[in-house]
């Protein structure tokens, strides 16, 4: 898969190359370490990240800096997450324990699971989980019937593990862009840009949610469902916090900040079944939901409809193509190593 363009920081590429700060030095140590865990050639990681290999030598010194897009694909590549990578704990809410996918060892083992992982992930958000059989994701990911029983005993357990797998890209595409973003407003409609079901893998992810949904619905998997909607929620409910307390926003009462939050996530899910469903375009439900971010909490404020009616927003980063990416250890938290 290709990822779009994401804009470089100003000053290009020179800018990239110069020393790193302290963070960027922190960050570069923690991506040398996913690198080594994954037990992945250095070349093979760049390949799959689709970066040239001086320049991801050059970004595990220090010398330059990994761009959003960049830690994205290379916690895709590694199994590492981009906040762990970062150091990084605020700008999206950290998923429950057991919201993220399982690791499994080291080595071939660990990438064998993966494997599976990401050829069931593509397979159910293309064909429904009623169109793909085990023999179907054991063929994809080119292990026995045996290998795939062996670390899924059934196709529902596989396909929660496939919403997991959702939940990481998304986990981390948040912690790699939204903290370079001030304004709260600016930062909520990025969100929702990052969120919508645009380009390959956004419209895959929302597939595998909306069959999420409909099993959640008749008893099937509403556990792994509350958790991941859950983060998603907190994620939206911690911009508008900051906001309001910031004077940003306009609700002041918790209250009001619940409800605006309900409204929002709500409104989001609306429009992006209909964007799933042909009845309107991505960038529709974002002119859609960035004049109901002014609505619901700048209420006073200027309406920016007129001068935004279709957002120019980038579709959110697209994984490394990757046939057998290996995975690192257990999904790191805050202060662990990955």
């Amino acid at each position: 898969m290709v990822s779009p363009a994401v804009p470089a920081a100003p000053g290009g590429e020179s800018a990239q190359e110069s020393p790193a700060p302290a963070a960027a030095s922190r960050t570069a140590a923690r991506a040398r370490e996913a690198v080594a865990a994954s037990g992945l050639a250095q070349r093979e990681v760049a390949r799959r990240m689709g970066l040239d290999e001086t320049k991801l030598s050059k970004s595990l010194r220090g010398a330059r800096r990994f761009q959003p897009d960049e830690l994205f694909r290379l916690a895709t590549a590694t199994g590492a997450t981009v906040a762990w990578l970062l150091a990084d704990s605020g700008s999206a809410a950290a998923p429950r324990p057991g919201s993220l996918p399982a690791a499994h060892g080291r080595g071939e083992h660990a990438s064998r699971r993966l494997a599976i992982v990401e050829r069931a992930w593509e397979l159910f958000a293309h064909r429904g989980f009623s169109g793909v059989r085990m023999s179907d994701v054991a063929q994809a990911a080119g292990v026995s019937p045996a290998a795939l029983h062996y670390h899924f005993e059934s196709k529902r357990e596989l396909f929660h593990e496939t919403l997991r797998y959702s939940i990481k890209l998304a986990y981390d595409r948040q912690a790699a862009e939204l903290a370079g973003i001030a304004d709260p407003a600016a930062r909520l409609r990025r969100l929702f840009a990052l969120q919508a079901p645009q380009g390959e893998t956004g419209r895959a992810e929302w597939s595998i949610w909306m069959q999420t949904w409909a099993s959640a619905a008749v008893g099937e998997g509403a556990q792994v469902h509350a958790e991941g909607y859950g983060r998603w929620r907190r994620t939206v409910a911690a911009i508008v916090a900051e906001g309001c307390a910031s004077g940003s926003f306009a609700p002041a009462s918790t209250a009001e900040q619940d409800a605006a939050v309900e409204a929002l996530t709500a409104y989001a899910d609306g429009l992006g079944i209909r964007v799933m469903t042909g009845m309107i375009d991505a960038p529709d439900m974002l002119a859609r939901l960035a004049a109901a971010i002014e609505r619901t909490l700048r209420p006073h404020a200027p309406s920016p409809a007129a001068a935004l009616p279709r957002p120019p927003l980038a579709a959110a980063p697209e994984p490394p193509d990757s046939r057998h990416t290996p995975t690192a250890p257990p999904t790191p938290t805050e202060g662990t190593a990955p």
